[in-house]
């Protein structure tokens, strides 16, 4: 698969290895409402920030959402956007690439980009996830009127590059149906159930869809492959007793025993005079699931920049942002990629739109920003859709408020430039941290034990920090025969992480124990 190339590529491709793992910290006076509630919001750089997740939310999210500086070469006050393109590439790959291991196997990125950076960024994505992990190119329509001072053309659209992180088990969903949509299914008749008063009783009403497919489709070649049936060219005689034929360069959509079987079952409209050439009845009762979302979105289904502007600048009339995303945009993809309960992330976040969008669907959500804004312009919008605000979206999904959630920043890196553990690292992410790199998994344990869990027969333990009560010297840190006794039981092989060992190796292989020693022999990136 050809590759793109820039300047700095061969350090950019390895710098989320090299990212430290850091410690994200609560910081408490900023969290709001239920404590419990599984949402996050980080203030700190991404990178780091999604390194500092990777031990607990690997796999764990359904749906990745982010709209990252353009690259516009214009000033943005928050974002250094006017970036060289090789800067740019640099800030995004190690980005996507950790963003990729967060997703669960189902899940899928969907990702707002303009014609500056997004065929750059296809590429690089394609690289990460897999050219066959593409699921398509949105086209959002981002303005309603033309820019009528524009040297060239009119910008009018930005792309939402989606890709899945295994398209073989990912499957969108499909959209609600609208009244519009809805209203073109007007037709019935006495086989088909709807008394005078339009009730159902049966299948309902109905709107006669096309009977005919092109010859140049190649549809007709794979039916009769299929079939086996030599034509889909027949004459169909009307009740009138007219005899019709598909127009010329077209067939028609089913073989003949297909159309028999049609007939006999009254699904064939042939118009009202019984005289028209054959249409197929398509029932609303058949299609209540929804519709299949395109690939071009109108502002007037997901919104434009300018009204997104205004639901910001009603919830924060100081709001710097120009072009926040509407919530109808976010509520569109979450729609699709999500259901109640999903985890969604947003590591550009921005305004706070897809945090505010998640839990008005009550969808659980990961935020991260890295200014001074993720506590001024955030923290006050979520709380105000905690307290029921009711702009963006809040009427369509019925939302009265509630819930809530925690505030991070990022603290020191669990490893110092040296490889050694930092200074005042608590037994809970460092726990979290071996667990991680030793299994690949996040770790969902409570971290109140040196036992930390089992993963596929192998038992993981952790000497540290005095957790066995013991902060001599000499103590709980150290693996002695004393502490292997005092240690929860594991039938089978135990890595056991400790700063040394008293053991011989005879009775390691007895116990089937491998010693880890920290901070010498753990992975540090």
């Amino acid at each position: 698969m050809p590759l793109l190339h820039w300047l700095t590529r061969d350090v950019d491709i390895h710098a989320a290895t090299q990212t430290p793992y850091r410690l994200l910290e609560e910081v408490a006076e900023h969290s709001h409402g239920d404590p419990d509630s599984g949402n996050m919001l980080i203030q700190g750089d991404n990178l780091d920030a999604l390194k500092a997740l990777l031990p607990y939310y690997a796999g764990k999210v359904k749906c990745i959402f982010i709209d990252p500086p353009y690259n516009t070469r214009s000033a943005f006050e928050h974002y250094d956007d006017n970036l060289e393109h090789t800067q740019w590439l640099a800030l995004m790959y190690p980005r996507i690439e950790l963003l990729r291991s967060l997703l669960t196997e189902d899940g899928s990125i969907w990702v707002t980009i303009d014609d500056n950076e997004s065929h750059y960024l296809k590429v690089i994505m394609d690289e990460i996830f897999g050219r066959a992990n593409f699921v398509s190119n949105v086209v959002w329509q981002k303005k309603s009127s033309a820019q009528a001072n524009s040297t060239w053309l009119s910008d009018s659209h930005d792309h939402v590059l989606v890709f899945a992180k295994n398209k073989t088990v990912f499957r969108p969903k499909k959209l609600k149906r609208s009244e519009k949509q809805n209203s073109i299914y007007k037709h019935s008749d006495e086989f088909d159930g709807v008394d005078a008063s339009g009730n159902w009783y049966g299948r309902g009403p109905w709107f006669p869809g096309d009977f005919t497919l092109s010859l140049a489709s190649g549809q007709r070649g794979k039916q009769f492959a299929k079939t086996g049936e030599s034509d889909n060219l027949y004459s169909i005689e009307t009740p009138s007793g007219r005899v019709v034929h598909p127009a010329k360069g077209r067939a028609w959509a089913y073989i003949p025993s297909s159309y028999e079987r049609l007939l006999e079952d009254n699904r064939i409209y042939f118009g009202k005079s019984g005289n028209s050439k054959p249409t197929i009845k398509r029932f609303l009762s058949e299609f209540q699931d929804g519709v299949v979302a395109t690939t071009t979105w109108h502002y007037s289904e997901v919104g434009e920049n300018r009204i997104a502007a205004q639901e910001v600048k009603a919830i924060n009339p100081d709001s710097p942002f120009a072009t926040p995303k509407p919530e109808r945009l976010l509520m569109r993809i979450l729609e699709l990629s999500t259901e109640i309960d999903d985890l969604v992330l947003d590591s550009f976040l921005g305004s706070g739109t897809t945090a505010a969008v998640a839990h008005k669907m009550e969808r659980r959500y990961i935020g991260i920003e890295m200014g001074n804004h993720a506590m001024t312009h955030c923290v006050p919008r979520i709380q105000k859709v905690i307290e029921g605000e009711q702009g963006g979206i809040s009427k369509a999904v019925g939302w009265q408020g509630g819930g809530g959630f925690r505030f991070y920043s990022l603290g020191v890196p669990v490893f110092d430039d040296g490889g050694h553990i930092s200074t005042g690292i608590r037994f809970a992410p460092l726990a979290a941290h071996l667990w991680f790199v030793s299994t690949g998994i996040p770790y969902r344990g409570s971290a109140s034990s040196p036992f930390l869990g089992e993963h596929e027969g192998v038992g993981y333990y952790l000497l540290y920090n005095g957790i066995l009560g013991d902060l001599s010297a000499d103590g709980g840190n150290v693996l002695t025969g004393r502490i292997l006794a005092s240690l929860p039981d594991h039938n089978g092989q135990k890595v056991i992480f400790g700063e040394s060992c008293r053991l011989s190796a005879e009775r390691l292989l007895a116990e089937r124990i491998v010693f880890r020693q920290i901070p010498y022999e753990i992975k540090a990136r």
